[in-house]
């Protein structure tokens, strides 16, 4: 079920959404929700040849094991 959330913005952040949501034939509630999904998907998931990248690196690929080996990481469900 959709959720309500209220938000304040600034004068011209909101001329920002505003001009951008006009420019994607969107709302701004709409065009603020896909955005922002958009935005998060792109950061938290890796594409498929991203990971061929970072499959590669493997000096990379032994920092990250360091890390994880510290604690240095979360998990994404």
């Amino acid at each position: 079920m959709p959720k309500t959330i209220t938000i304040r913005l600034k004068d011209d952040i909101y001329d920002l959404f505003k001009k951008a949501a006009d420019g994607e034939k969107r709302s701004i509630s709409n065009f603020i929700e896909w955005a922002t999904y958009s935005y998060l998907y792109e950061e938290l998931f890796v594409s498929n040849n991203e990971m061929k990248d970072i499959l590669k690196d493997k000096s990379s690929l032994n920092v990250g094991i360091k890390e994880a080996k510290q604690g240095k990481y979360h998990l994404v469900k």
